[in-house]
C-alpha cells in the first residue's frame, strides 16, 4: 500500500475543500433564488432552452465577472493577510451597490447562513468562524464570507473563485429548470455552455481594479423590483 505525497494530499484537500463551497447542498440558501430569472419569465422574456441559456451567460458576464466574483477575487488575499480594513471596503461595497431589497436581502440571508454553518462544523470550520466574527462585518455579505471560507484553504484564488462561479451556474440552472420550466437534459445543456463561458468570466475578473468593479444592470434591477409584487412566485428574488 502507498501513501499520498504531502503535496498531494494538500491538493486534494483544497479541492474538496473548493467543491464543497460550491456544492448545491451548502445550507446556505442559494436554491431558493433565481436573482430575477423568475421575474424575466414571467415578463416573457426568458421562455424556452435557448433564452434561458442566453440571459444566464449575460449574467456571468454582465453581474457575477464584474461585481461578486471580482469581489471574491480581492477578498481572498485581503482574507489571507488578515486585512480587516480591505475587507471591511470590500463588505460596504457589496452591500451598497445591491440594487433592490431582493438582492440586499439574499447577499446578507446567506452571508448569515454561510458563518452559521461554518459555527456548526466547530473545529471542522478550520477557524472560518472564529475569522468571520472577528471581523465583525455585521453582516457579512455572502461574497465575502464565502471568500473568507476559500482563504482558509490552499488553493488558487482562480480555482476558488471557477468553484465560486460553478456554484451560482448550478443554483440558476436549477432555477429556470422550475420557473421556465424546462427538463433536466436541457438543464446540463445550459451548464455546459456556462461551463464553457466561466473560465473567461473568471479571468476579467481577477484583473478588474476597484475602479472598474460594478454592480449596473439596469433591465435586472427594474425586474428584481419588480418580483418583490409579482403575484405568484416560487422563489426570494
Amino acid at each position: 500500500m502507498t501513501t499520498a505525497e504531502p503535496g498531494a494530499a494538500r491538493s486534494a484537500a483544497s479541492l474538496l475543500q473548493i467543491l464543497w463551497l460550491a456544492s448545491p447542498a451548502l445550507p446556505v440558501g442559494g436554491f431558493s433564488y433565481s436573482e430575477g430569472l423568475e421575474a424575466a419569465v414571467d415578463a416573457g422574456l426568458v421562455h424556452d432552452e435557448a433564452s434561458a441559456a442566453t440571459w444566464l451567460i449575460d449574467q456571468l458576464h454582465l453581474g457575477l465577472s464584474r461585481s461578486d466574483l471580482a469581489v471574491v477575487a480581492q477578498a481572498i488575499p485581503a482574507w489571507r493577510r488578515g486585512d480587516l480594513a480591505r475587507i471591511h471596503t470590500l463588505n460596504h461595497w457589496v452591500l451598497h451597490t445591491r440594487e433592490t431589497l431582493e438582492f440586499r436581502l439574499q447577499s446578507e440571508q446567506m452571508g448569515r447562513s454561510l458563518l452559521e454553518w461554518s459555527r456548526q462544523l466547530g473545529e471542522l470550520g478550520a477557524g472560518v468562524f472564529e475569522q468571520l466574527q472577528a471581523a465583525q462585518l455585521n453582516p457579512p455579505t455572502y461574497p465575502v464570507a464565502c471568500a473568507c471560507a476559500a482563504a482558509r484553504a490552499d488553493a488558487s484564488e482562480r480555482d476558488s473563485l471557477v468553484g465560486y462561479a460553478f456554484g451560482w451556474a448550478e443554483n440558476m440552472v436549477q432555477a429556470s429548470i422550475k420557473s421556465v420550466p424546462l427538463g433536466q437534459s436541457a438543464g446540463q445543456r445550459m451548464l455546459a455552455r456556462l461551463a464553457q463561458q466561466i473560465p473567461a468570466a473568471v479571468d476579467h475578473a481577477m484583473a478588474l481594479p476597484d475602479d472598474a468593479r460594478q454592480a449596473f444592470a439596469p433591465m435586472l434591477a427594474i425586474l428584481s423590483a419588480q418580483h418583490e409584487t409579482q403575484y405568484s412566485r416560487l422563489f426570494r428574488s
